[in-house]
């Protein structure tokens, strides 16, 4: 069992809390029982899972999954498994895997653009709720949060794994090449003179979302085939980007049901 915070592991996986050392070991962390439950399910490899005797008595069937693939498996004392853990109460388990590198992705029917998105909640909330809508995928720029920030898997509730997801150096081209493949591209902008339930959805759709704050940029915006804006009563600045995008998304469901 490890017992002490100076083990060489243990350190290894503290630094894994900060995006440097994500990117420098192009690892990241897996916290909690659901999330490493989605993992097994679609059989994502895993470097190292630390676990608690605590935690295995209680998931003895998914510690066995665990320890045939998962390359190292560690038994860990609640104070290591605490301080690895970025959450206050962890619930037992921790693991790493390998970060993902797809720079890009092909959207058949209906794919979401961010950019520059911060807060890592709004990310994980909308991958959520593009996977639960049906989605293709989903793009954001380099400039974002990172995908696998901690908080964003957690907010992810576990469809993390199961949403095809990519991180683009260069919208523009990207959506270009959308274009070009015959999908009509929508921007959300409070400006906008319609409405998002007006536009035909059945059509292959390329929805792109911006920063909490600015909202979406100009050079982004002009590449549209239409802008949408979502009512707000007076006195009403602006939604979550979260909320706007879970309102376009059910709108397109609705639409091809």
């Amino acid at each position: 069992m490890l017992t002490s915070l100076q083990n060489s592991l243990v350190k290894q996986l503290r630094r894994l809390h900060r995006a440097k050392d994500r990117r420098e070991q192009q690892l990241f962390l897996l916290e909690g029982t659901h999330l490493l439950e989605e993992a097994c399910a679609v059989q994502a490899p895993l470097e190292v899972v630390c676990y608690t005797e605590a935690w295995r008595s209680r998931h003895e069937a998914l510690w066995l999954r665990l320890s045939e693939v998962a390359q190292r498996i560690e038994l860990v004392s609640p104070d290591v498994l605490k301080a690895i853990a970025t959450t206050v109460e962890p619930d037992g388990v921790v693991a790493t895997a390998e970060r993902i590198h797809t720079q890009s992705l092909h959207f058949a029917q209906l794919g979401l653009v961010l950019e520059t998105i911060q807060d890592p909640g709004n990310l994980g909330t909308i991958i959520r709720t593009a996977a639960a809508a049906g989605a293709d995928g989903l793009l954001v720029s380099d400039n974002s949060v990172d995908l696998d920030h901690p908080k964003v898997l957690r907010s992810s509730a576990g469809q993390w794994f199961r949403l095809p997801m990519a991180v683009s150096a260069d919208l523009r081209t990207d959506i270009l090449k959308c274009k070009a493949e015959g999908m009509q591209v929508i921007s959300t902008v409070p400006t906008a003179s319609q409405t998002y339930w007006e536009v035909d959805f059945c059509l292959p759709s390329l929805i792109l979302l911006g920063n909490e704050g600015a909202g979406l940029s100009q050079e982004l915006n002009d590449l549209a085939d239409q802008q949408v804006t979502i009512p707000l009563s007076p006195g009403v600045e602006s939604l979550n980007v979260a909320i706007s995008a879970a309102l376009i998304l059910y709108e397109v469901k609705r639409q091809r049901v």
